[in-house]
């Protein structure tokens, strides 16, 4: 069997299993097995596949017809055009956080800064952060093990390891050091809501990244609270929030001597990331 007709097997199965993605997912395991581009994999769509090759293919088939995640599979999402090593102890990075990493770039324009990542997961916030501006340094902290050690993979696989520090520390027992900038991407979505996700986030997505609690600010408001002692005067605290939580949390922001300086919107006009200074 060759390559196109292997994609074009594996569409079928994931498509019968209503995976609306089949044929692009197909493609996807395939190069990720076979260590191609997808764009070299159907260039050059009449290779001959090893009874090997297509033995994993089935296996990763049925993994995704399930609905795990690709990213899962795969083991690893591209975010900010960088491919970031991932697992089931952290969240997938989504295009709604890179609209906080580039408003923020747009704020510090390569100066030097101490980052604080709050909730680090993958480390794919930090990191990104950290290949643009390259004087500065940061660290993150997560109360996921697993997950910490992901993302000290990942600042190895960037060479940013020199200039990032990665704990596995809750946000409360953290109270070292004063930061010109915290960034966070806390838990969001409300309990109740939690049942109303897809199948392969609510299946597969580590839940304590996702739970934040009754109304779902839970976290966000612990991370504006502690910001409040861990930045310097002026400085720059960046979170994203979910849809319809900007005027709670606008609220709880200025109670605390914050003062917003930007928003940015999704597609959709739902303010996804509040930026705010320190008073």
């Amino acid at each position: 069997m060759n390559t196109e007709n292997l994609i074009r097997h594996g569409s079928k199965i994931l498509k019968r299993n209503d995976i609306k993605t089949f044929l692009l997912d197909s493609e996807l395991i395939l190069s990720k097995i076979m260590k191609v581009s997808r764009e070299n994999l159907l260039i050059n769509n009449n290779l001959t596949v090893s009874s090997k090759i297509k033995k994993q293919f089935n296996k990763a088939l049925k993994r995704r017809a399930k609905k795990e995640p690709i990213a899962y599979i795969n083991k690893s999402k591209e975010f900010w055009s960088i491919k970031f090593l991932v697992s089931k102890n952290t969240l997938i990075p989504r295009p709604e956080t890179e609209l906080l990493v580039d408003e923020v770039l747009k704020l510090f324009n390569n100066k030097a800064i101490n980052i604080l990542d709050v909730g680090s997961g993958s480390g794919c916030i930090l990191l990104s952060l950290l290949t643009e501006l390259r004087n500065s340094r940061g660290i993150g902290i997560d109360i996921s093990g697993k997950a910490v050690q992901v993302a000290k993979k990942n600042s190895k696989r960037l060479n940013l390891f020199k200039r990032s520090k990665f704990y596995n520390l809750s946000l409360e027992s953290f109270n070292s050091g004063k930061f010109d900038l915290i960034v966070s991407n806390p838990p969001y979505i409300s309990f109740k809501d939690l049942k109303n996700l897809s199948e392969d986030i609510r299946h597969f997505e580590p839940s304590n990244a996702l739970n934040g609690g009754i109304d779902g600010l839970d976290l966000t408001k612990k991370v504006i609270y502690k910001s409040k002692k861990l930045l310097k005067t002026n400085g720059i605290l960046a979170i994203e929030i979910g849809n319809n939580q900007y005027i709670k949390v606008s609220k709880t922001l200025r109670k605390c001597g914050f003062r917003e300086i930007g928003k940015v919107c999704d597609i959709s006009r739902n303010v996804r990331c509040i930026i705010n200074t320190k008073l």
